[in-house]
């Protein structure tokens, strides 16, 4: 790619502008004058700026298009400076900003406020150096906070949706903590804050949460209270009193656990084996004898070997598996020794595996957290391990994803 820089005479460059506009215009198309760095060129020369735009909209473009191509104008600058092109030319203006000060959405809405009729971002903030405005901020701020109208109001429940399936296609990790659609938009951990928000949801909800396709979610840690718990609780299905006896014992082990390193805000599966235990309703399937990984190089390839000792309605089973992997290899053997006896852990398959080395912690002996995520086509669940050594956290990951599996039923 080469880019070559022509010294253009002003009035020639005028003349290039309208030129090309009536050309697109002559052909049948709609079009959108995106000026690109027109901020930084207002600033230096104002007329001049005007002046392009009008040779634009003269020739026919439909809409004017602000940019902020570098991304470093303030919100004032750009309300001010679109007030006075909307003021002068007459015609439908549009906005785009770049979000190199992280004021790309307070940029864009600066300027629909200015008199802007047309927003141009991508979907999650997707773009070059830093990114350009958030899509899935400005719609809902447009829409549910300033009033205006748009095309695709009526569509704004598929947000969260729209913005996860463009996260997969760019291969990313979505942010938990996006506005509006994020895992944490709506989340809330402390035990005040859950309760408030479950009996005043505005007091700690700016919208309701099902207007961009989200939804309130209660997270429980050391933070956590009565309140919490229960709401967390019934959120998965279990009623629990808050006056129950059992719950100062469930709040005093999760502290301990989360102290450990515990984590349970995306682990739903193995809180609510935990609530159950303390209620006295934790069904025992099978008890674990024992387990043993071997990982061996043959040649070229790396093969891992796991066996799993289990004890299954009084009776010892001995079950052998191979995988690439350590955790593919017990995953595989505690199936096996189980699927004779509860054939629906045939549906049950390994969706992610993440490890997280706990902070604080030192070197390869570090504790570390595993999180995994199961389904079985139905339903998705999260469980956790934790372990100084990271195939012991992961077999307790997978014993429990199984365990929550059979106390569905």
């Amino acid at each position: 790619h080469v880019t070559q820089v022509l010294n253009v005479a002003p009035d020639e460059n005028l003349s290039m502008i309208a030129d090309t506009v009536a050309f697109l215009k002559k052909n049948g198309r709609e079009v959108f004058y995106d000026a690109e760095h027109f901020f930084d060129s207002y600033k230096d020369d104002p007329k001049y700026s005007l002046d392009t735009l009008r040779a634009a909209r003269d020739a026919g473009a439909d809409v004017l298009v602000l940019c902020d191509t570098n991304g470093g104008s303030l919100p004032e600058e750009i309300a001010r400076i679109t007030a006075e092109v909307v003021a002068d030319l007459k015609c439908p203006v549009g906005i785009h900003t770049h979000n190199d000060c992280g004021l790309g959405v307070a940029n864009a809405l600066a300027a629909v406020r200015a008199g802007a009729c047309q927003v141009q971002g991508t979907m999650n903030g997707y773009g070059e150096r830093v990114g350009n405005a958030n899509m899935t901020t400005i719609l809902p701020n447009i829409v549910l906070k300033m009033g205006r109208t748009a095309r695709c109001a009526g569509n704004l429940a598929q947000l969260r949706d729209l913005s996860l399936f463009f996260d997969e296609l760019a291969n990313l990790r979505p942010d938990p903590k996006a506005p509006f659609v994020g895992q944490s938009a709506f989340a809330h951990k402390g035990g005040l804050h859950a309760n408030a928000a479950q009996k005043v949801a505005r007091s700690y909800e700016h919208i309701d949460p099902a207007l961009v396709g989200n939804r309130t979610r209660v997270l429980v840690s050391d933070m956590a209270g009565r309140s919490s718990l229960a709401l967390k609780a019934r959120e998965l299905g279990i009623e629990l009193d808050e006056k129950r006896p059992e719950m100062k014992a469930l709040i005093d082990e999760l502290k301990e656990r989360e102290f450990r390193g515990y984590e349970y805000e995306a682990a739903d599966a193995s809180f609510r084996l935990l609530v159950a235990r303390h209620l006295g309703q934790r069904r025992s399937f099978f008890e674990v004898e024992g387990y043993r990984v071997i990982i061996e190089r043959h040649g070229g390839e790396l093969w891992a070997e796991a066996t799993v000792k289990l004890r299954v309605n009084g009776e010892t089973v001995h079950t052998v598996a191979e995988d690439i992997g350590p955790v593919g290899a017990l995953d595989k053997a505690l199936r096996l020794a189980l699927e004779r006896t509860f054939p629906a852990l045939r549906e049950v398959g390994l969706r992610d595996y993440k490890v997280r080395i706990l902070e604080g912690s030192d070197g390869a002996g570090a504790r570390t957290r595993v999180l995994i995520e199961s389904g079985d086509g139905a339903r998705i669940w999260g469980t956790v391990g934790v372990s100084d050594n990271i195939i012991d956290a992961s077999w307790e990951a997978l014993r429990e994803s199984v365990e929550y599996k059979l106390s569905l039923g």
